[in-house]
């Protein structure tokens, strides 16, 4: 999947348009309602925004995964809500379905995720199983012609928003571990199901993050992904591997907005008669910034390039997803020091973003997470 370089440049164009004159105008707006206008999430979908990732046979735009990185990376040079409202049907949301749905699922979903007609939603995430995600105890057992879903998810992004939601579920109690675990496609009416109201966060405003409750929920045996059990979570694994990929290119965005910010009052503010930014230890905090800003976007895009010929990138994607997420931080925190005692104050959005980025860290995948995932593919590599 990949559009010939034209077509993408005219694409990649008309977001970086979309994001000057649209999306940075509205921020204070997303900040102070907590929402996204509906206005822009329809202007998401006339740019086809929701289909990045989609085949262009069920109505995408079937972006390659490198020419994916290089859009999200403009459209994150904005606050990461607008992104967030796409990231789940882009991303973990739909590939699952991608790569391991039946023929009729993905008549019946894709199409409509392309078009932003529904959103999609993933239900991994639990009270008891974050990081470790094996020991989910949502399950759904076969009844019939049915399955009975029961369990709750835990800070499901967009859940408030979705149309569908892939939900992981054990189809065997008696499994411990992965191998019992499977995917079902659901639509969030059914009875049974309850979306809680939207989490408070420490920063990302805008975004939608809730509880999903199922309570004696029945969903036809068609709805489970591929047609067979135990496979939800390898299906999980590989889906995160992409969304590693694409997460990465989200923390470039950021840090490279964030950056202008703190360069741009590096230029204007004055001290001792002079503006800060000819001062030397500023000099030092811009640089640093700049230097790992570069390392994590040719990081990115390498393994990226990995990922379109088709080679194994689970190590890449870790390494890039803690590099990347990691030193947006960084780069955030040394924003707020350049604007001093107004980087604290909610007038500048340095404050905001640095908020907005710590998350980063956490979500598929903690740090910690991608060292072992790093860690374990070197061991096995010196094993062979």
């Amino acid at each position: 999947m990949a559009l010939d370089n034209e077509t993408f440049d005219m694409m990649k164009d008309a977001v970086i348009r979309f994001v000057r004159e649209k999306l940075v105008p509205a921020e204070d707006i997303v900040e102070d309602t907590d929402d996204v206008p509906e206005e822009i999430i329809d202007d998401m979908r006339k740019l086809g925004l929701f289909g990045l990732s989609i085949p262009e046979e069920y109505g995408g735009i079937g972006l390659s995964m490198s020419q994916e990185c290089e859009i999200v990376h403009e459209l994150c040079r904005a606050a990461l809500a607008f992104r967030s409202v796409i990231g789940t049907t882009v991303g973990i949301g739909s590939q699952g379905l991608v790569m391991t749905g039946t023929e009729a699922q993905k008549q019946e979903y894709l199409p409509r995720l392309a078009s932003g007609e529904i959103i999609s939603s993933f239900c991994l995430t639990e009270p008891e199983a974050g990081s470790d995600a094996a020991s989910l105890r949502t399950v759904a057992i076969r009844d019939g012609d049915d399955y009975v879903l029961n369990g709750t998810k835990r800070y499901i992004t967009n859940a408030l928003r979705a149309g569908m939601l892939t939900v992981m579920a054990r189809t065997n109690p008696d499994k411990k571990g992965a191998s019992g675990i499977s995917t079902f496609l659901v639509d969030p009416k059914t009875p049974g199901v309850t979306i809680a109201k939207a989490d408070q966060k420490m920063g990302q405003r805008g975004t939608k993050t809730s509880d999903v409750i199922f309570e004696d929920v029945r969903i036809p045996a068609s709805a489970l992904m591929g047609g067979e059990e135990g496979q939800g979570f390898y299906t999980a694994m590989k889906v995160l591997d992409r969304g590693r990929l694409h997460l990465s290119a989200v923390s470039t965005g950021i840090s490279e907005r964030i950056l202008e910010e703190a360069l741009a009052y590096a230029s204007e503010r004055k001290q001792f008669g002079t503006i800060i930014g000819e001062f030397q230890l500023v000099q030092a905090l811009l640089a640093d910034s700049q230097t790992e800003l570069y390392a994590g976007t040719s990081m990115t895009l390498d393994a990226a390039g990995k990922y379109d010929r088709k080679e194994d990138i689970s190590m890449h994607a870790a390494c890039c997803k803690m590099f990347t997420t990691e030193a947006a931080g960084r780069i955030a925190d040394r924003a707020v020091q350049i604007h001093g005692g107004a980087g604290y104050m909610s007038e500048y959005k340095v404050e905001r973003f640095y908020r907005d980025v710590r998350l980063l860290r956490l979500y598929e995948g903690t740090t910690q997470i991608q060292q072992l995932v790093i860690a374990r593919n070197m061991m096995k590599s010196a094993a062979n």
